[in-house]
């Protein structure tokens, strides 16, 4: 059977997944070919030949859906795999609790502190690997195996008693699981949207605000109601459902690159600005994740009841979520760093300002305006890289930025535990991650000056390509 000419099978791919002709940097509409001139079987047949035949890096950026049935469901599979895992990591603030005044009361709290933090580097490190071998095809099966492990290690948790039985099962096996699952949820995300990226990564972050309000509630309750044990075992049927939705919905768009070579790629390193958001990066997670980790504890030693305290992790995760999508549309409007930086700022003096705080309203205020600027952050991470190469290469980039943030996030909470161990409060301990933040704010900065070379781009269109940099980043 013949085929439609190379020119008129891609317009018909195009018209397949996206109904829209909307205008592109001003520019008229691409011609449009009606749905009755180019059948099903052709366009598939179209599309696959052309997809075989060029090399991966010849693939522009009008091809790429942004939207449609098939994208949005790969937007939901990434949000529950962001529920199941970096949700799942976010309540870490209930555990720290409980164990610190129940299971674990003999440890010291930036002992148990250790805990966490290799929860949320590990969620990060594996992408130095899971990058170079989503950029390779290797996907599915890894996320299938990742997504058995994660069960096995929380059920494992549950039989956990002494300090370094939940330091391998929660710290190390879950942590890597969730790691191996997290990473490639960004590039897959990349590979089906670009003008309404911002929105589809705050969607697919919106999965880990919901993971983090729901699983610590959960398990607070559950623990009085049915033990530890089962709290356990009930969280790990709940990442089940969430992993079973992620695995029948998530899906590549593009064949996968031929590459060789190590997998950390140092020549992307010679490009300062890429260099400069890494270790902004880094530094921003020293001080990020330290009120979620020590709110609730900040708050029984301010006297707050310990019924309610607990909570205080659930209400910040669950306000995160919408600086998660609002971030995320507000993204598309002006630009990624031209929306992290204020809001990390804004984060930045609600560090400063929560050891001062003393009744529920001020913990609220605080736990709710934090957890929207953290989560602009935090959705939008990834963003800006995303913006400096191209799409076939995505994931190694990210896996490198991803495992050098992850030394911040293994180092932050328990330098501010040992601090808070030897003040004895929590006002040097607000001091320290409040002005870490506000270097890597610097440093987002300075990154943003490397590229764009001005303070505002003066309303260019929005709609620009985000990897030649001439629009907002």
């Amino acid at each position: 059977m013949s085929t439609l000419p190379e020119k008129e099978a891609r317009v018909c791919v195009e018209t397949a997944f996206n109904d829209d002709d909307a205008t592109v940097n001003g520019k008229a509409p691409r011609r449009s070919v009606s749905r009755s001139s180019c059948s099903k079987k052709e366009v598939d047949e179209s599309a696959t030949t052309e997809a075989t035949s060029r090399p991966v890096s010849e693939y522009d950026d009008s091809e790429i859906p942004d939207g449609g049935l098939r994208a949005w469901l790969v937007v939901l599979g990434a949000a529950c795999g962001s529920f199941t895992t970096f949700g799942f990591v976010n309540a870490w603030g209930v555990f720290q609790s409980y164990y610190t005044e129940n299971i674990l009361k003999d440890t010291p709290p930036s002992t148990i502190a250790w805990i966490g933090s290799i929860q949320y580097a590990l969620i990060f490190v594996p992408g130095l690997v899971t990058g170079r071998m989503f950029d390779m095809g290797y996907f599915k099966i890894p996320l299938l195996v990742s997504s058995a492990f994660l069960v096995m290690a929380t059920f494992l948790v549950a039989e956990c008693k002494e300090y370094w039985q939940f330091l391998l099962c929660q710290g190390f096996a879950v942590g890597l699981a969730c790691g191996m699952i997290f990473g490639p949820m960004l590039g897959v995300v990349a590979h089906w949207f670009k003008r309404k990226r911002g929105l589809a990564l705050g969607l697919n972050a919106v999965g880990s605000s919901v993971g983090g309000t729901v699983f610590p509630i959960a398990a607070r309750n559950l623990i009085e109601i049915v033990g530890f044990k089962w709290t356990m075992r009930i969280l790990g049927f709940i990442q089940i459902a969430g992993l079973a939705v992620t695995n029948l919905t998530i899906a590549r768009r593009l064949p996968p690159k031929n590459i060789s070579g190590p997998f950390f790629d140092l020549s992307a390193f010679r490009d300062a600005p890429y260099t400069i958001y890494c270790t902004a990066s880094f530094v921003a997670f020293l001080g990020l994740y330290t009120v979620l980790t020590y709110i609730d504890i900040s708050a029984v030693s301010a006297g707050i009841p310990e019924d309610f305290s607990f909570y205080l992790v659930s209400i910040a995760n669950a306000a995160s979520g919408i600086g998660r999508i609002g971030g995320g549309i507000f993204a598309d409007k002006l630009g990624a760093v031209n929306v992290m930086a204020p809001a990390t700022f804004v984060a930045a003096i609600l560090t400063y300002a929560w050891p001062f705080a003393k009744s529920k309203g001020e913990f609220i205020v605080i736990a709710i305006i934090y957890g929207i600027a953290s989560g602009v952050y935090v959705s939008l991470l990834a963003a800006p890289i995303m913006a400096m190469g191209e799409v076939h290469d995505i994931g190694v980039r990210v896996g490198m930025s991803m495992t050098i943030l992850a030394a911040g996030a293994l180092a932050g909470p328990p330098i501010s535990g040992a601090i808070n161990q030897a003040t004895g409060g929590f006002t040097a301990v607000g001091y320290y991650a409040g002005s870490v933040v506000i270097v890597a704010v610097v440093l987002i900065i300075i990154t943003r000056q490397l590229v764009l070379h001005k303070l505002w781009d003066g309303g260019e269109s929005t709609l620009m390509q985000y990897h030649d940099f001439h629009g907002r980043i």
